[in-house]
C-alpha cells in the first residue's frame, strides 16, 4: 500500500472508536428525529424531507472532500441516522405498514443496495471505499441500514420486549458478532456489516429508553435535552479520541 492510495481513503479505520462513536451517534439519531417530529411537531414527512437534503448536501461534501475529515465524517452519520429515525416511522406509522412491513421493506433495500454494489465494484469492504462511485454506494447502504435499524429497534420494542430489553437483546447480538471476530474466520466484511445494522437498533432502543415517558417504559428525559448532552459526548469523542482513514485498497478482490 503506498501513501497516495491511503490518502484516498476517506472513511475512518474500524476501530473500537469507531464503534463508540457509531453507537452515540445512532443513540443521538433518535433522539434528534423524534425531537423534530415529535416535540416541535413538524410530522414524520417534513422531518424526513428535511434531514434527506441536510444528507444530500453532507454526503455531496463528503464525497468531494480530498482526505478523511472525522468532523465532515460523523455529521453525515449523524444525518444519516436521524433522517433514518423519520424516515422509518413514516413508512411504520404513516403508510400503516407497521413495524414487520417496514422492517422487511427496508432489509430488502439494503440487500438490494449491497448487491448491486458488489456486482458493480466486486467488492463491499469498507477498505474499497476510494472513488465517488463506491462512496455512493457506501452512503446509499448506510442510510438504508439506519433506517432499517430504526424500524427493528421499534418493532422489537413493541413486541414486548420494551426499549430496555431491545436494548439489551440488540446488545447481546453485536457481542456475539464481537465473539465471532475474535474466534473464528467468518467473513469480515459480512461481521462488519451485520455490526453495522445492530448498531443502529442498539442506538435506537437506548434512544426511546432515554426519552419515552415511565408509562411507555423510558426515563421521560427531555428529547431536545438528551440530542444535546448526547451530540456534546459524540464531539467530544470525535475531536479527543484518535481516528485515522482506513487504509485503501482498489476495489475488486471478493470478499
Amino acid at each position: 500500500m503506498n501513501s497516495a492510495a491511503a490518502a484516498l481513503s476517506k472513511v475512518p479505520a474500524v476501530t473500537l472508536t469507531f464503534w463508540v462513536i457509531k453507537i452515540a451517534a445512532t443513540t443521538l439519531g433518535e433522539t434528534a428525529g423524534d425531537t423534530f417530529s415529535m416535540t416541535l411537531q413538524l410530522g414524520y414527512l417534513l422531518s424526513t424531507a428535511a434531514f434527506l437534503a441536510l444528507l444530500a448536501v453532507l454526503v455531496y461534501a463528503q464525497i468531494s472532500a480530498r482526505r478523511f475529515y472525522p468532523l465532515l465524517y460523523w455529521a453525515t452519520i449523524i444525518a444519516s441516522t436521524t433522517a433514518g429515525t423519520t424516515l422509518a416511522d413514516f413508512a411504520d406509522r404513516s403508510l400503516g405498514i407497521g413495524y414487520a412491513g417496514g422492517s422487511l421493506l427496508l432489509l430488502a433495500l439494503v440487500l438490494a443496495s449491497l448487491a448491486l454494489w458488489y456486482r458493480s465494484e466486486g467488492s463491499i469492504a469498507v477498505d474499497t471505499v476510494n472513488s465517488p462511485r463506491v462512496e455512493a454506494f457506501y452512503w446509499a447502504t448506510i442510510t438504508c441500514s439506519q433506517t432499517l435499524g430504526t424500524a427493528l429497534g421499534d418493532w422489537a420494542a413493541d413486541a414486548g420486549l420494551g426499549y430496555g430489553g431491545g436494548a439489551l437483546l440488540f446488545g447481546a447480538a453485536l457481542a456475539l458478532l464481537a465473539l465471532a471476530y475474535l474466534m473464528t474466520s467468518v467473513s469480515r466484511v459480512l461481521l462488519f456489516w451485520a455490526a453495522f445494522i445492530l448498531t443502529r437498533p442498539l442506538g435506537a432502543t437506548l434512544g426511546d429508553f432515554f426519552d419515552k415517558p415511565p408509562a411507555e417504559g423510558g426515563l421521560g428525559m427531555s428529547r431536545p435535552l438528551a440530542s444535546l448532552v448526547l451530540a456534546a459526548f459524540v464531539l467530544g469523542c470525535v475531536l479527543l479520541l484518535p481516528q485515522r482513514p482506513a487504509a485503501a485498497r482498489a476495489p475488486g478482490g471478493r470478499p
